[in-house]
């Protein structure tokens, strides 16, 4: 039977089990930073709703997955913490979805750009980046990844769903 790890907005979750899947619903301006490490055969998600934390430095907390700059590294931490073998970034495929201009018509915000940037910015600075992206327009995604695979499907109303 399948194990399915929702993924709420601000959180992560990582798995090595075959009958696991990971997900998270309706990605507007947020991304998802899907890290598959096929060696280890683990797979991991974390859904970011802001680019920097230095907007809420004392309020991280439980919530680490909420920003780039601390996502993506708690992210990490946690695959390595599983002992799956996982101990660098060599051989990890990065996946990002979302990051849509959604409720900001004048493009005021920018943030599903920003949070775009924001990711990219923190994956370069760990030597990685993405192989496959489904980023920005104005549509919002869902994501399921199936451990034992590995794909990433994509789902929006009234689209037929799709892979990268």
């Amino acid at each position: 039977m399948n194990n399915i790890k929702v993924v709420g907005v601000g959180g992560l979750a990582a798995s090595n089990q075959a009958d696991d899947i990971i997900k998270t619903f309706a990605l507007g301006s947020c991304v998802a930073v899907i890290m598959l490490h096929p060696g280890a055969r683990a797979v991991g998600m974390v859904h970011i709703a802001l680019p920097d934390s230095a907007v809420a430095r004392g309020n991280i907390g439980d919530r680490p997955g909420y920003f780039a700059d601390t996502g993506i590294p708690a992210l990490l931490k946690q695959m390595a913490a599983l002992n799956w073998g996982v101990n660098d970034n060599r051989g990890m495929i990065v996946k990002l979805v979302g990051g849509a201009k959604v409720m900001d018509p004048n493009n005021v915000f920018t943030i599903g750009k920003r949070n775009i940037l924001a990711v990219k910015k923190v994956l370069w600075s760990l030597g990685m980046g993405p192989r496959a992206e489904d980023v920005g327009g104005a549509i919002s995604r869902t994501v399921t990844v199936p451990v034992a695979t590995g794909q990433v499907h994509i789902s929006s109303p009234g689209k037929e769903d799709w892979r990268i």
